[in-house]
């Protein structure tokens, strides 16, 4: 799918990602407080440290500013992923280690990751797509780790089971942030790492022992 293009008339291409950068960082602190309805273009602008003149030099739109936020956010992740991520070893530990280095990406981007989950629904319908398949594209690395592990008889698992579990662990991952309030009283990262991956595995292994009569 075709990547959104957000208008500016300036046309320093490096002076227009500095500029929008200053203004992601100031909406996301902006869109967390007050969200993004509540949020006006000149307190964006002001937050970035420039006027409303000149961020309408970059973008046309309030929504544009929320694209140009949720893709930066997922752009951020998925790089952290595609760097932490080994998608073709196929072992539990491996799986473990993917596990653990996402739920810490999202700790480190935990506003960021509210924003997107709060607001993503206020893209336009022809934003929306885009960003969304960008979410889709990081639940499939999961699953690639998933079918290796597969592959080397880790698991039995169908493919429904495959990418249902891939989609558990993204929803876990984004849970630290959008419920930090209630489980950080409860748990530290690596205490509730630890805990989501004893469930994760023990609902993964149980299929296979029913199968076998175990118990």
């Amino acid at each position: 799918m075709k990547k959104r293009e957000v208008q500016a008339s300036v046309k320093d291409e490096r002076l227009v990602k500095k500029r929008r950068d200053q203004m992601i960082k100031g909406a996301v602190t902006l869109f967390i407080q007050k969200g993004f309805h509540r949020t006006t273009t000149r307190e964006i602008a002001k937050a970035a440290g420039f006027s409303i003149g000149t961020l309408y030099e970059y973008i046309r739109t309030k929504e544009d500013v929320l694209y140009l936020v949720c893709d930066s956010i997922y752009d951020q992740v998925s790089d952290r992923l595609q760097k932490d991520l080994d998608t073709n070893q196929g072992t539990l530990e491996s799986l473990k280690m993917g596990i653990a280095d996402y739920f810490r990406v999202v700790d480190e981007m935990q506003d960021e990751v509210l924003v997107m989950y709060q607001e993503v629904k206020s893209l336009s319908k022809d934003a929306l797509p885009y960003v969304l398949k960008k979410e889709i594209e990081m639940v499939e690395m999961f699953e690639q780790i998933i079918s290796r592990c597969v592959e080397n008889k880790e698991f039995d698992l169908t493919e429904d089971r495959i990418k249902m579990i891939a989609h558990n662990i993204f929803v876990q991952g984004q849970m630290w942030a959008f419920r930090r309030w209630s489980l950080k009283k409860m748990y530290t990262l690596e205490e509730y790492i630890e805990l989501q991956t004893e469930l994760l595995f023990q609902g993964i292994r149980k299929p296979a022992l029913s199968r076998t009569g175990g118990e």
